[in-house]
């Protein structure tokens, strides 16, 4: 199954007959190699976060500058997932997965491999478009191959996306600590495990019927609900990327003090992805629980940007790991509602959505550092808690279009 073969939101998906009632983690081996090979790549996000001030020192080059890491690579994979489902739709499911693993592997080593800061930049810009093929991918093909159906596959993905997430800044940490460049070279290595892996283990999905048009998820974002989704995640996106991107300069800790910090909070952000959040849904609805996590994580910023002004390192990190509760609790419920909130097929809805999503990924990182850089190392959390503000007024001025997340 490609991306293009999910079906339209408002649809449900079958599991398949021996599956039904199943435990979501007994799956067949493509499907913990899929899996496993989702883990690598959420790790690349995390992965630069302990040794940015090394790659700074490294490289003679500003926090500011080093920041552009995260910008260029969410700047690509946002645009990239605008023709994910046109080139899946024709290639299928297994070769776009193997191209973007590929993608990484190269640029990857090459991102090993700079003598600049501009090289480094221009590299995760690659590995962004490797990334962008891969995940947006790799959810619909754990939904064909997994046993249990649409639940199941959600939960596996998200778990892979919670320990990625968590497990990026410790291998950066291990890694970094030895060399600034060692974590590019052993992503480039896993990743190519995944790839022999998923060549000899997934069964090639049949192509979809019908192809995605390249403009498809642009006009998908016409729809109210999705269009008010994509739009408060792109601010919950700038507050989330803000405390990953801007806090490892505000520490002023050793890659294995700054790892060791952003476990704790990958462990908190899968946790909080696979257990908090659908209890929480299940309780009080998606639009409800958005606002909790929304509002926990403006508390969240605004502590850290108290702690920051005082110096209190400890206040600081304790804050910045309880992040990781609303995180995942967001990251997990706008996946969702992107999904069943339009009627457009999922697989586009999802492409259009994650173009907006992303660009907040790719404004905050620079614009946090360069506010902390020139003004105060407190201004960009509170930024970030406006941002929170602003994506629940969002959520309330246009309510009415989230009928579905509400039903």
């Amino acid at each position: 199954m490609s991306t293009t073969d999910l079906p339209p939101a408002g649809r449900s998906v079958p599991a398949p007959s021996e599956g039904a009632g199943t435990d979501p983690w007994r799956q067949p081996l493509s499907v913990w190699a899929t899996a496993g090979a989702a883990v690598v790549a959420f790790m690349g996000i995390g992965l630069v976060d302990p040794i940015l001030p090394s790659i700074a020192e490294g490289l003679e080059a500003s926090p500011s500058q080093v920041s552009l890491l995260f910008s260029s690579y969410f700047l690509v994979t946002a645009v990239a997932m605008l023709v994910t489902g046109f080139i899946s739709s024709r290639i299928g499911g297994k070769a776009t997965l193997l191209l973007g693993l590929a993608l990484v592997v190269v640029f990857a080593a090459l991102s090993g491999a700079s003598g600049s800061v501009g090289e480094l930049i221009g590299f995760r810009a690659g590995w962004g478009l490797g990334n962008a093929l891969f995940v947006a991918t790799a959810l619909s093909v754990i939904v064909g191959a997994a046993v249990g159906g649409m639940e199941s596959a959600i939960v596996l993905y998200e778990a892979a996306l919670g320990v990625g997430i968590a497990s990026g800044p410790l291998v950066g940490a291990v890694l970094g600590d030895w060399h600034w460049r060692a974590p590019f070279f052993g992503t480039a290595v896993l990743m190519a495990v995944g790839f022999i892996l998923i060549t000899t283990l997934l069964k090639a999905p049949p192509r979809p019927a019908q192809k995605t048009r390249l403009g498809d998820p642009l006009r998908a974002l016409a729809h109210g609900g999705l269009s008010t989704t994509a739009t408060t995640a792109l601010f919950y996106n700038f507050a989330f990327f803000t405390v990953l991107a801007f806090t490892p300069f505000v520490l002023g800790m050793s890659p294995y003090g700054i790892g060791a910090v952003f476990f704790s909070w990958g462990v908190l952000v899968a946790v909080s992805s696979v257990v908090v959040a659908p209890r929480l849904q299940h309780r009080l609805g998606s639009v409800r629980t958005l606002h909790v996590a929304l509002g926990l994580l403006l508390v969240l910023q605004a502590a850290i940007a108290v702690s920051a002004g005082l110096d209190a390192r400890a206040g600081v990190v304790a804050a910045v790991v309880l992040t990781g509760v609303p995180i995942g609790m967001n990251n997990t419920v706008f996946t969702e509602a992107a999904m069943e909130v339009s009627d457009a097929p999922r697989p586009v809805a999802s492409a259009g959505y994650n173009f907006v999503r992303w660009m907040g990924g790719a404004l905050a990182p620079f614009v946090a550092t360069k506010l902390g850089e020139e003004v105060s190392p407190v201004l960009p959390y509170v930024v970030g808690a406006a941002c929170c503000l602003v994506a629940m007024g969002v959520l309330v001025l246009r309510r009415h279009h989230l009928g579905a997340l509400t039903a």
